[in-house]
C-alpha cells in the first residue's frame, strides 16, 4: 500500500472531528490520537508500555474503564498485527472513540465499563506499519545468509507452533520465526495475557480481509472444548454485523473455512483458558483486499463495532448474570506458566484416550518435544 493513495495528515484538534475517523493515520498520529484519549478522558483512559519492538520502539496499550474499588474483568483487543491491514489499526481507533462516547447515555455499556476494563492495542507491529508507510526501515532480519525481513507474528505464538500452514523459508510471507516466541512483540503480548489471563473473557484480535470470524484452532485436528459455544456467539455476532450494512461474515475454524495454521495469538489465547477468542477478518472479499477505500473505513468500523460489541456484551452477562452456559476450558488459566513445556493438566500418564484433552496434550508433546 503507498501512502501517496492517502492524504492523511491531521492536527490533534481534528482529532474530534467524525471525518478523522474516516481516514488511515500514520503512526506518529496515532500516537498523538493515545495522548489526546488520556488528556480528554483521565479518569477513564490511561496507557501502557508492555514491550518493545525489534527496532526498539515501544508496544502502547490503552487501558479503558470506570474506576471500582473491586478486582476487575477484562477484554483484550489487538489491531495492527500484520502492517498492510491498515483498516484494523482504523479499527481499533474506531472502537475507542464508540465506547467513549456511547458510556455516558448507553446504560448497557457503562454498566459493561464499570464491570470490564479493555485492554486495546492499536498498532502490535509497530515497526511493520511504520514501513507500510514510509518503506523507510528495516524489520528484524533472517538468519544465516538470508536476506529477506521480517516474521509473520501470528504464526510466532506458542500454540502449536511449526506445525501447519507455515514456512521455514525466511522470504515466505508464512514464514513462523525461527522458534516459538523469536519475536519480541509475540512475547510482549504473550507476556501480557499470562498476567491478565484469570481476568480476560474475550480476546479480540483485528485483521483483515475476508470478511470473517474465526474461532480456535487453526490446527485441523484440535478442537475447543467450547467450540459450540464459539460458534454460536461468533453467528450472534456476525448477525449484528450483517444488521448494520448487509455484509456477511462466515464463521468458523480457520481449517473450516480459510486454511489450516498454526501459531496464532486465538490459539495461544484460547489455549492458557480465555474462554472466548476471536479473530475478525474485516472487509473486504479481495476486491481491494489489503487497499481497502477509506470511503469504506466507516461502514467497516461500523459493523465491526456492532460484532465486537456482542461478544464483549456475552462474555459480560455469562461473568456478571451466569445466565450463559458454564463451559470448562481443557486448560484453565491456572495450569499454564510462561516457558513451561506443557499445561499443567497435560500429563499423558493420567489421560485415558476418552479424555477430551488426549489429542490436544498429545499434539503439544509432538510440538514441544
Amino acid at each position: 500500500m503507498c501512502v501517496s493513495m492517502y492524504s492523511a495528515v491531521w492536527s490533534r484538534e481534528e482529532t474530534t472531528e467524525r471525518n478523522y475517523y474516516s481516514r488511515y493515520h500514520n503512526m506518529s498520529e496515532i500516537t498523538a490520537w493515545m495522548e489526546q484519549m488520556k488528556r480528554e478522558n483521565p479518569d477513564v483512559v490511561s496507557s501502557m508500555v508492555y514491550g518493545q519492538t525489534y527496532e526498539r520502539r515501544n508496544i502502547t496499550l490503552l487501558k479503558i474503564g470506570l474506576s471500582s474499588t473491586g478486582r476487575k474483568k477484562a477484554i483484550w483487543m489487538d489491531c495492527g498485527i500484520h502492517a498492510r491491514e491498515w483498516i484494523a489499526p482504523a479499527f481499533c481507533q474506531y472502537f475507542v472513540r464508540e465506547i467513549l462516547i456511547t458510556y455516558k447515555t448507553d446504560t448497557k455499556v457503562n454498566e459493561m465499563m464499570k464491570n470490564l476494563d479493555s485492554y486495546i492495542t492499536p498498532v502490535l507491529n509497530v515497526d511493520g506499519y511504520i514501513y507500510s508507510w514510509h518503506n523507510e526501515s528495516s524489520r528484524s532480519p533472517g538468519t544465516g545468509g538470508c536476506t529477506c525481513y521480517g516474521t509473520d507474528l501470528n504464526r510466532n505464538f506458542y500454540a502449536n507452533w511449526g506445525m501447519v500452514g507455515v514456512s521455514t523459508d525466511c522470504c515466505s510471507q508464512t514464514y513462523c520465526g525461527t522458534k516459538a516466541l523469536s519475536e519480541s512483540e509475540a512475547r510482549a503480548v504473550t507476556d501480557m495475557l499470562g498476567k491478565l489471563s484469570e481476568d480476560i473473557l474475550a480476546f479480540l484480535t483485528i485483521h483483515s480481509y475476508g470478511q470473517q470470524l474465526l474461532v480456535p484452532y487453526g490446527h485441523p485436528n484440535i478442537s475447543a472444548p467450547n467450540h459450540d459455544e464459539l460458534m454460536e456467539v461468533g453467528l450472534g455476532a456476525a448477525m449484528a454485523i450483517k444488521a448494520v450494512n448487509g455484509m456477511d461474515y462466515t464463521v468458523g475454524t480457520s481449517p473450516d473455512i480459510l486454511y489450516p495454521f498454526s501459531g496464532s495469538s486465538q490459539d495461544f489465547a484460547r489455549q492458557i483458558g480465555i474462554p472466548l477468542s476471536f479473530t475478525f477478518e474485516l472487509r473486504d472479499k479481495g476486491e481491494h483486499g489489503f487497499e481497502l477505500p477509506e470511503d469504506q473505513i466507516q461502514p467497516t468500523c461500523e459493523e465491526a463495532y456492532a460484532g465486537a460489541h456482542h461478544i464483549i456484551s456475552y462474555a459480560h452477562d455469562k461473568a456478571f448474570y451466569s445466565y450463559a452456559a458454564t463451559v470448562t476450558a481443557h486448560c484453565g488459566p491456572h495450569c499454564w506458566q510462561p516457558g513451561s513445556l506443557a499445561p499443567s493438566c497435560c500429563k499423558l500418564g493420567e489421560l485415558q484416550e476418552s479424555d477430551e484433552t488426549h489429542l490436544f496434550c498429545q499434539v503439544w508433546y509432538v510440538t514441544l518435544l
